[in-house]
């Protein structure tokens, strides 16, 4: 019987390896091909194909190499950054990858005004605001200006420390595009009927929505080149379909099988299973605009209802952990020993809290699902269903409601917003603020319409750490706030299961979820 392999699937390869069509299953459809402009993980494995970023991470870890960016520099107190430009790299149109070509993207995400970001034609570039704290002219924007100080050479001047911006602008969603191509197809541009542009190691040639996108070997790619001549990533949203399909040859490897799929991959010798490191988290979001949940104690009445640890053994097959930190086990130095490991179950108890709190009768809530299997949840409607039941226990009647992936993420964040809803995060680098960070503060929390000024000053202060040390101390003070407000209750850290033909070799699958395909190899392939 095939071993799971923990993290990546490693082979020793013959001289030369046979090019062909690679195909992948994905989990659905991206919602852009816009860099910048995504928060989705099918958008950024797409994306990761067609772009490089400023910064890269080494093959199978959280750990920095550069990009397309050769060495980053930061002033004394982390309030500067310089980055020096990779020479002679052109995108796959035939333009310069440059300072210009730098400064024009990461100016078109950060600054509202700019004449290419579309912001009228409903751009909103929400990344930004999670990870880099607003934008230009914001009280709480991380950038202050974007200089270029040379044609290799650009500066990016900050308002505050910040230690982890070369690891942001790292991050799947900040890929490189082409100026020319944005300025050609103006806001068609990352959709369907546009052709994105950059100076990754495939070239796009098509999106058929639904159903396809395929792309090509850039042949003058500046790093490893392709071994395939082709890419085509299929949007197959039914984890069972995907793994029928997986079976049957018609696809070569996928992402996000359900973990109860893991016994029937192993029994196939011509698949193998594949464990991702878990960096992830699914969770619970509560609105603090909801009647109901604006009182504390009825969101620890909830956190305590559900039965976090059944849900988990029931779902995830062995492959899912339940604490009470936001972090995944592998950030576990930054949580705060006077927090429990997990929350506690207690459903009487939780009963008692509504009655104090002056709804003994229980109320009536919306809890929203994702319409697609995601990494920290394979499987949303079910597993709403079983938190549905542990509510329902405690007197709070539960409406499951779902929608179209994209305006499930547009909506969460349009008041009123949901009331609860289910979501959930994989790492895009390896520092806590990336979790925190990402889902609360100024403009990360829209969703739960809560941003304390205490916790939004030790955000800016574990961004500006430097040792291990100092950040330990800043997140065990926010783990602590965070875990008495309740407003987001983690429910998981999975280790997604994936798996992929035997003769497909050399995949490294990425802690961070998606990883560029050039490094595969099809070797045996009919």
């Amino acid at each position: 019987m095939k071993k799971l392999l923990l993290t990546a699937l490693l082979a020793t390869l013959p001289a030369a390896s046979a090019a062909g069509t690679l195909v992948f299953g994905a989990n659905g459809d991206p919602i852009s091909l816009e860099s910048g402009n995504i928060t989705d993980g099918i958008s950024i494995l797409v994306q990761r194909q067609i772009y490089d970023t400023l910064v890269d991470f080494k093959d199978g870890t959280t750990d920095l190499k550069p990009g397309l960016a050769t060495s980053w520099k930061a002033n004394a107190n982390n309030t500067s950054w310089t980055f020096t430009l990779r020479r002679n790299v052109k995108f796959t149109d035939g333009t310069p990858m440059n300072a210009d070509a730098i400064v024009f993207n990461l100016t078109r995400w950060w600054d509202k005004a700019h004449p290419y970001g579309f912001r009228d034609q409903g751009r909103t570039y929400e990344i930004v605001g999670d990870l880099l704290g607003g934008y230009k002219g914001d009280a709480s924007a991380v950038i202050k200006d974007v200089v270029k100080v040379n044609d290799t050479t650009v500066r990016v001047d900050l308002n505050k420390p910040s230690s982890v911006l070369p690891n942001v602008l790292a991050a799947g969603y900040f890929g490189i595009a082409s100026p020319t191509a944005i300025r050609k197809d103006g806001a068609k541009y990352g959709t369907p009927a546009s052709s994105p542009v950059g100076t990754g190691p495939f070239i796009f040639q098509s999106w058929r929505t639904g159903d396809r996108v395929t792309l090509t070997a850039n042949k003058a790619y500046w790093g490893q080149k392709a071994s395939v001549d082709t890419v085509v990533i299929r949007a197959i949203k039914d984890a069972s379909q995907r793994l029928n399909e997986l079976k049957a040859g018609t696809i070569d490897f996928a992402n996000d099988f359900t973990p109860d799929a893991l016994k029937s991959i192993q029994a196939d010798r011509n698949l193998v299973a594949v464990k991702r490191p878990s960096f992830n988290v699914g969770f619970v979001s509560m609105n603090n605009r909801n009647q109901y949940l604006k009182n504390e104690t009825v969101r620890q009445a909830i956190s305590m209802a559900i039965n976090k640890k059944a849900i988990v053994d029931s779902f995830w097959n062995g492959l899912g952990t339940s604490n009470a930190s936001f972090l995944p086990p592998v950030m576990a130095w930054a949580n705060s020993t006077k927090v429990p490991a997990d929350y506690k179950f207690d459903p009487a108890a939780a009963k008692k809290m509504l009655a104090d709190a002056g709804y003994a009768n229980g109320f009536s809530i919306d809890l929203w699902y994702m319409p697609v299997s995601r990494p920290y949840f394979p499987t949303p409607k079910p597993i709403a269903e079983a938190i549905a039941a542990d509510l329902s226990a405690i007197g709070i009647k539960v409406n499951l409601k779902t929608e179209d992936w994209a305006k499930y993420l547009e909506d969460r964040n349009k008041e009123p917003g949901f009331d609860m809803y289910m979501i959930g995060w994989t790492g895009d680098y390896g520092d806590p603020d990336n979790f925190y960070g990402a889902y609360y503060g100024a403009n990360a929390s829209d969703d739960i319409n809560w941003a304390p000024a205490n916790l939004v000053s030790l955000l800016e202060q574990g961004r500006a750490a430097t040792s291990q040390a100092d950040k330990a101390k800043v997140y065990a003070q926010i783990h602590e706030i965070t875990y008495n407000a309740a407003y987001r209750v983690p429910v998981v850290h999975s280790s997604p299961l994936a798996a992929s033909r035997s003769y497909v070799k050399n995949w490294i699958p990425s802690p961070l979820g998606s990883e560029p395909f050039n490094t595969i190899r099809l070797v045996g392939k009919k």
